[in-house]
């Protein structure tokens, strides 16, 4: 009997804003038997990986670490700083932000959101406008999504600094960077953010399940302030332990730990400098195939401006709903899984490309290859000559 062939044979493509590729060195460091967690080489690495968790963040301040993805760092951070009653502000440029704030709502929090859309960065003006009407200053935190994973836009955090500086607002800058985080230029200290949360599975190329809370110590000064934190989000004994298992607040995510081990060295090794610049210059190649495929009229890019657009992933649309079968092809004739068109009004005609993380030029091309043959074959009008453009923006 004869089989059909198929052009997915081999290993898969997962290129998605999360997980990401994991490395072969992160594989291999996990791929292990369970370790002692009472004495040896896990309890004497910790110190080293905190240190070099703070490098990726650019801070010199504290980190708990939570068994958790990015939603229970929505919630740790939180539970450590927000009351049940005080009010936060979420300015939305994307889902995220609105399950943020939905989290928020969750503990008992009064939740103000600014929405812009899912194509809009933060508009300024109604920020301040807002800010300058809290007189008494009831808005406690903002809400700060750097990069939306939905929409893949990316805010501008040092500027929302600089408003609250310049107005005098004394509210927390509580920064989402669970996909940007070594991937964005991101510099938590310099930049004035306070409470910076974000995950293992993307910029940190671990598979999911451990998250981190970064905080300074105006942060500190809130958390010591609030009536009441919950034994397990509480943050104090994770980021000032007096025995191991406080880190966690129980079992170590042992093999996991093995695992971010391994992606902070390879981080360390390339210097995070140099990370952003690969990400951003893998962007470029990919935004100019896009944008020469969007000639044609059927597809579009979700942020128009180069400028407000995530280093991490890029949101497309496509006309007729086509997102859903184009993504349905690349997967199952190509071996290429795209990222779905998450919190877009029209989910079928919307999808993602993930570029974070353990990602490559050769990468970048195959799956801009795999797109552009999806598109031939759904016969979808799109313009010209876009991977020799994509090319030759990787070579310039």
């Amino acid at each position: 009997m004869t089989h059909p062939i198929s052009l997915a044979r081999g290993r898969e493509y997962l290129a998605i804003p999360g997980p990401s590729v994991m490395p072969d060195a992160v594989l291999q460091a996990m791929h292990r038997p369970s370790p002692n967690i009472y004495d040896g080489e896990l309890i004497e690495m910790m110190p080293d990986l905190i240190r070099d968790l703070r490098r990726v963040a650019r801070t010199v301040h504290n980190v708990a670490i939570y068994i958790a993805n990015g939603h229970g760092t929505w919630e740790a951070a939180l539970s450590n700083t927000i009351a049940p009653g005080e009010t936060v502000l979420a300015p939305a440029s994307g889902r995220f932000t609105h399950g943020w704030a939905e989290m928020a709502e969750g503990i008992g929090a009064k939740v103000d959101v600014i929405d812009f859309g899912t194509s809009s960065v933060w508009g300024f003006d109604r920020i301040a406008e807002v800010l300058r009407a809290d007189s008494s200053h009831d808005i406690k935190a903002i809400l700060a999504v750097h990069v939306d994973t939905s929409s893949s836009i990316r805010n501008n955090l040092p500027a929302l600094r600089a408003l609250l500086d310049d107005l005098g607002h004394p509210a927390l800058v509580m920064a989402d960077c669970i996909a940007s985080l070594g991937c964005e230029q991101f510099e938590m200290d310099a930049w004035g953010v306070d409470v910076t949360v974000t995950a293992c599975q993307k910029g940190l190329m671990t598979p999911p399940g451990v998250g981190f809370v970064f905080f300074n110590d105006k942060a500190q000064a809130k958390r010591a302030a609030m009536p009441r934190v919950s034994r397990y989000w509480d943050w104090q004994p994770r980021a000032n332990p007096e025995l191991f298992y406080q880190y966690f607040d129980g079992t170590a995510p042992t093999h996991h730990l093995y695992g971010l081990r391994a992606a902070l060295d390879l981080i360390h090794a390339e210097g995070i400098e140099n990370v952003w610049a690969r990400h951003q210059r893998l962007a470029q190649a990919i935004w100019t195939a896009c944008e020469i495929w969007a000639q044609g009229g059927a597809l579009s890019l979700n942020v128009a401006d180069r400028a407000d657009r995530s280093h991490a992933v890029t949101a497309l649309c496509l006309s007729g709903g086509l997102g859903t079968p184009l993504r349905s092809y690349t997967e199952q004739s190509l071996g290429l899984t795209l990222g779905i068109g998450l919190g877009m009004e029209d989910w079928d005609g919307c999808f993602r490309l993930g570029h974070m993380g353990h990602i490559n030029a050769q990468m970048v091309m195959a799956m801009l290859g795999g797109v552009e043959t999806a598109m031939a074959a759904l016969d979808i009008p799109r313009g010209t000559g876009a991977l020799e453009a994509a090319a030759t923006a990787l070579v310039t």
